[in-house]
C-alpha cells in the first residue's frame, strides 16, 4: 500500500488527485489482468507471475505497468488480459502465452490474434473489449471500471475521480438535500425486494435516538450468484464511498460490512481498501476537515443463506444465533441493538457515488418508469457466454439470454429461465420477451432478487428443479418456525417422491396447500418466498408433474429413477467404451460382441450415453415404456468379427 499521508481538506484531496494522474496518465501503458476468484481458478496468479518475469526480461517493468483488476465479467473465457491505451483485449490467456504478448504486443505493437474473441458464427475477431457482442449491449456503470482500476489501489480510484462525489456531498450538499437527491433518483434496493432506498433512508433519519448503522448486506448466498463478490473483489472503495454518504444522509457514524466468510478475497480487498481510505482521512474522525466521523468495519458471516435476511444479518451481527425476527417494526427504525439501521446491498451503495456524483436527474434518464438505473445479473447454466452482465433495466429477457448470453450451446432449444435465486421463479420461453424490472418480474411470478438468472434447456427437467430449489431452502431454514421449518420439509419430500417414480394422485394440491401455509404464515422472507420455485415450475410446466406422477415419466429424461438406458443393437459397434466406463458393471459384452444392458444392475448414472462416441450413437435413453429385449445371444456377434 506504500506510504499514504493524511488528507485533512478537500483541496488537499483535489491536489493529491491531480499528482496521482500525473504520476500514471490514463493513456499510459498498462496491463490490466483479471484476479477476481473466477479468473484466479483459470490460473490467473501464475499469469501474474508470468508478465512479471517477461516484463524484466525485456526492461519493461518501470515502463509497462501491470495490475491486477477485478472481474471484467466475461468468466467464460477466463484468464482475461486488457492491453493500455491500445484496449487490446485477450481470452483465455495462460502463462504459456505471456511471452509472446509482451514480445508481440507490448513491445512491437502487434496483435496476437489467436488470443482475441472469435465470433462463432462469421469468424470475425474483435480487438478491443468494447467490440465483443458480448459486451456491446451492456451498460456498464459500476463493472466497466473493473477493467481499468487495480483492485488494490486507493490511487487509481482516486485519479478516476473516486471520492469526488463524497467531497460533493459533505462540503456542497447538506444531509437532506443527499437524501433528497436519492429518493429523486428511483434508487430500489438490488438485494431483494426493491425497496425504494430514499424511503428506507428517510425512515431511518426520522426514527427516534441518536446512534444510526449503516450496513452492507454482502452475504450473497444464491447458487449461481456472484455479483456482489466481483464488486468488492474489483472496486471496494466505490462501496464504502457510497456508505460513508448513505452515513452522512441519515446521521451515522459507524457501519459495518456482513460479508461471507466463503470470500476470502473479497475480505482481503476490502479490509485493504478500508487501511488505505483511513490513511488518506477518507475514514475515521473529521473526514477532510469536514467534522463528519465515520468508521467501518467487518463482519464475516457463517455462510447461513436466512442471514441474507435483513434481521438475521442483524442478530448474526450482534453476536447471537443468525435468525430471524419478527419485523413488528422495521428494522431501518429498529434495527441493530434496536437502533435505526439502514440495510443495503453491496450494488446498492456502489450506485450511491453515481448518483451524487452525476445527479438524480442523469440516473432517471436510465431504466424504466419503477425501476431505474442499471442491474448486475451473473447469466449461468445452459448458456454460451457465462458470465456478470449489467444492463439498464428494460431490456428484455430475451436480448440478455440470446444477444448478450449467446444462446444455447449445443444445439438445444430454450427451456426456462430462473431469476431471482433460490426464492425466485421459472420463467418459460413464451415470456422471454418481459422486461428486467423489478415489477415485471414480480408479476411474472419470479422476482428480480438479487440477480442470478440461471438458463436451462431442453434436458433440464422442471420437477427437479423445484425439488433441488427447495432441498436448498428446506437445508437454509433456521428452523424457527414451524411453516417453514416443517413445510418445507414435507415439499421436499413430496417433490423427492415424485422424482423418483413413487408420486400419487393429490400430490400437487397438497404441495399448494403447503404453499399456501408457508407463504402466509412463514416468520421470514425465506419462508414466504420458499414455494415460489415450486408454484413457478406449477404453472408454466403442470404436464411435466403430471407425467411424472401418472405416467411414472421424466419428458426431459432427467431423473434417473425413470430413465432406463440400453443400446441398440444394429448401432453397436463393440468398441468396449461403455463396458470398462460403466461404474455398476451392468454392461455384458466383447470384442466384436454386440454389448447388453443388464436393466437389474443398472443404476442409471447415464455414463455408458456419455462415453459412448457421436458416431456411433448406441446408447438409447427411454422413460415411461418398456425397454427393448436384448437380441438373443446367438445373435449378438458383430458380422464382421463373425
Amino acid at each position: 500500500m506504500g506510504t499514504l499521508r493524511r488528507l485533512a481538506t478537500l483541496a488537499e484531496l483535489d491536489t493529491y488527485r491531480q499528482e496521482v494522474r500525473a504520476k500514471s496518465p490514463p493513456d499510459a501503458p498498462s496491463i490490466a489482468v483479471c484476479t477476481g476468484t473466477g479468473c484466479v481458478a483459470c490460473g490467473a496468479r501464475e499469469v501474474v507471475a508470468a508478465f512479471e518475469q517477461a516484463l524484466a526480461e525485456h526492461g519493461l517493468t518501470v515502463a509497462v505497468r501491470l495490475k491486477g483488476t477485478g472481474c471484467p465479467g466475461f468468466c467464460e473465457r477466463g484468464t482475461v488480459v486488457v492491453i493500455y491505451p491500445e484496449q487490446i483485449c485477450y481470452l483465455a490467456v495462460t502463462p504459456k502465452d505471456v511471452a509472446e504478448i509482451v514480445a508481440t504486443t507490448v513491445r512491437d505493437k502487434k496483435v496476437v490474434e489467436r488470443l482475441l474473441y472469435r465470433d462463432p458464427e462469421t469468424g470475425a475477431r474483435a480487438v478491443k473489449e468494447s467490440d465483443i457482442p458480448f459486451y456491446q449491449r451492456q451498460e456498464r456503470l459500476l463493472l466497466g471500471s473493473n477493467t481499468r482500476l487495480d483492485s488494490r489501489s486507493i490511487d487509481d480510484y482516486l485519479a478516476m475521480g473516486g471520492y469526488g462525489a463524497l467531497g460533493k456531498a459533505l462540503f456542497r450538499m447538506s444531509a437532506a438535500e443527499v437524501l433528497d437527491e436519492v429518493k429523486r433518483s428511483g434508487l430500489r434496493g438490488r438485494g431483494g425486494a426493491g425497496f425504494p432506498t430514499g424511503r428506507k433512508w428517510e425512515g431511518s433519519r426520522d426514527a427516534p435516538g441518536d446512534v444510526r448503522y449503516v450496513i452492507v448486506n454482502a452475504d450473497e448466498g444464491d447458487p449461481g450468484a456472484f455479483m456482489d463478490r466481483a464488486l468488492l473483489e474489483g472496486n471496494p472503495h466505490s462501496i464504502l464511498e457510497g456508505l460513508v454518504i448513505g452515513a452522512y444522509a441519515v446521521g451515522a457514524h459507524e457501519g459495518y460490512v456482513y460479508v461471507r466468510q466463503e470470500y476470502p478475497l473479497a475480505v482481503e480487498n476490502l479490509n485493504h481498501a478500508i487501511r488505505a481510505a483511513e490513511a488518506l482521512g477518507l475514514l475515521g474522525p473529521n473526514i477532510l476537515g469536514s467534522g463528519f466521523d465515520f468508521a467501518v468495519k467487518v463482519h464475516k458471516g457463517a455462510g447461513a443463506f436466512v442471514c441474507g435476511e435483513s434481521t438475521a444479518l442483524m442478530t448474526a451481527l450482534e453476536g447471537r444465533a443468525g435468525e430471524p425476527r419478527p419485523k413488528y417494526v422495521r428494522s431501518n427504525v429498529k434495527g441493530l441493538w434496536n437502533r435505526p439501521s439502514v440495510l443495503n446491498n453491496v450494488e446498492t451503495w456502489a450506485n450511491v457515488p453515481l448518483i451524487v456524483e452525476r445527479g438524480a436527474d442523469w440516473y432517471t434518464t436510465l431504466g424504466t418508469e419503477r425501476s431505474k438505473g442499471t442491474k448486475i445479473f451473473s447469466l449461468v447454466g445452459k448458456i454460451t457466454n457465462t458470465g456478470l452482465v449489467e444492463v439498464p433495466m428494460g431490456m428484455t429477457l430475451r436480448d440478455i439470454v440470446f444477444g448478450i448470453g449467446g444462446g444455447i450451446p449445443g444445439g438445444k432449444k430454450f427451456k426456462a429461465l430462473q431469476t431471482g435465486g433460490p426464492s425466485g421463479g421459472c420463467i418459460p420461453e413464451a415470456e422471454l420477451d418481459l422486461r428486467v424490472g423489478f415489477d415485471e418480474l414480480a408479476a411474472a411470478g419470479s422476482m428480480m432478487g438479487s440477480g442470478g438468472m440461471i438458463v436451462m434447456d431442453e434436458d433440464t427437467c422442471m420437477v427437479d428443479v423445484a425439488r433441488y430449489f427447495t432441498a436448498f431452502l428446506t437445508d437454509e431454514s433456521c428452523g424457527k418456525c414451524v411453516p417453514c421449518r416443517e413445510g418445507l420439509r414435507q415439499m421436499h419430500r413430496i417433490l423427492s417422491d415424485i422424482c423418483a417414480g413413487r408420486g400419487k394422485a393429490g400430490d400437487l394440491q397438497t404441495l399448494e396447500d403447503l404453499s399456501e401455509v408457508a407463504a402466509e404464515a412463514s416468520l421470514c422472507a425465506l419462508g414466504k418466498s420458499a414455494p415460489s420455485p415450486f408454484l413457478s415450475t406449477l404453472r408454466h410446466f403442470r404436464a411435466e408433474f403430471e407425467a411424472h406422477i401418472e405416467h411414472k415419466r421424466c419428458p426431459a429424461l432427467a431423473c434417473k429413477a425413470l430413465t432406463s438406458y440400453y443400446i441398440e443393437p444394429e448401432a453397436c459397434q463393440a468398441c468396449l467404451i461403455c463396458l470398462r466406463k460403466c461404474p455398476s458393471k451392468a454392461i455384458d459384452g466383447g470384442k466384436h460382441k454386440i454389448h447388453v444392458i443388464d436393466q437389474d444392475q443398472c443404476e442409471g448414472c447415464g455414463i455408458c450415453f456419455d462415453v459412448c462416441p457421436p458416431r456411433f450413437d448406441a446408447i438409447r435413453r427411454i422413460s415411461g415404456a418398456p425397454v427393448p429385449p436384448p437380441p438373443p445371444e446367438a445373435e449378438r456377434m458383430l458380422r464382421r468379427g463373425a
